[in-house]
């Protein structure tokens, strides 16, 4: 992961159709148009698993249905905590096969319709299953993968770094934030406490501040004057350091952009 840093290959986020969806067909389209582009730029693809809760279909059905091309240093796979065990080991093996080298193992966000996994299902202890339990159990049984875990600077800080040497320790190697959205002093001190490993900074590249509102832990008006693409400018002169993860990208309209940002 350092090489994504050392080379400036941005992570570009880009979310599967929903289970639900009108047109399938035409949004199965756009995911292809908007992950071969990704390739063909040389920036790594990421595709999120079952975002804000709502039932998507996978990042390896995605690839393998649409028969995807994989280069291993520009896919990166989320994993949540909401399936059941065998859908899990089915995620796991595909993305074997396929060449997929780096997943970001996060707790996720459930939903009514969603399997969780059990303690019992991958042979933890634990009370529950979190993102340290699952990072512990693929890296025993997958060890070819290169792991990635989240940190949330919006949370309680001593709770939140606590919970990061506790991912560490389990078998992560490299972190992604929340969105980052400016100088940010608990960031800072992320930076600090791990000067040797990979951290990328997310950027949130929506005009809609306001979403951000649970996030942050503080209202943020609906009128809120955000620019993301200056935000990107601001994180990339600030924190020269990181590699960046580009979230709700516009692709028509920001993403010729962003190349002349950081480089």
């Amino acid at each position: 992961m350092k090489n994504h840093i050392e080379e400036k290959r941005y992570h570009i986020e880009i979310i599967p159709p929903k289970h639900n969806t009108e047109d399938l067909e035409k949004d199965m389209e756009t995911f292809a148009e908007k992950y071969n582009r990704v390739m063909e730029s040389g920036y790594c693809a990421c595709i999120t698993d079952n975002a804000m809760g709502r039932m998507a279909f996978q990042g390896h059905e995605m690839i393998s249905e649409l028969e995807l091309p994989v280069n291993p240093e520009q896919v990166m796979i989320h994993l949540n905590t909401f399936h059941s065990k065998e859908k899990l080991i089915e995620t796991l093996d595909t993305l074997k096969d396929l060449g997929v080298k780096y997943i970001l193992v996060v707790s996720g966000d459930g939903g009514a319709n969603m399997n969780r996994l059990e303690p019992k299902d991958i042979g933890s202890d634990a009370l529950t299953v979190t993102s340290v339990e699952l990072v512990k159990f693929i890296r025993a049984n997958y060890p070819d993968f290169v792991l990635g875990v989240a940190f949330n600077p919006y949370e309680p800080e001593e709770a939140e770094f606590a919970k990061m040497e506790r991912k560490l320790a389990a078998g992560a190697t490299f972190i992604i934030t929340q969105p980052i959205l400016g100088k940010n002093g608990v960031f800072d001190k992320l930076l600090e406490k791990y000067p040797d490993i990979p951290i990328i900074a997310e950027a949130w590249m929506s005009k809609r501040a306001y979403l951000l509102s649970d996030v942050v832990g503080y209202e943020i008006p609906t009128d809120a004057d955000y620019d993301p693409v200056a935000t990107l400018k601001e994180l990339v002169k600030n924190y020269p350091q990181c590699g960046f993860y580009l979230s709700i990208l516009g692709f028509k309209t920001q993403y010729p952009l962003i190349g002349d940002i950081w480089k």
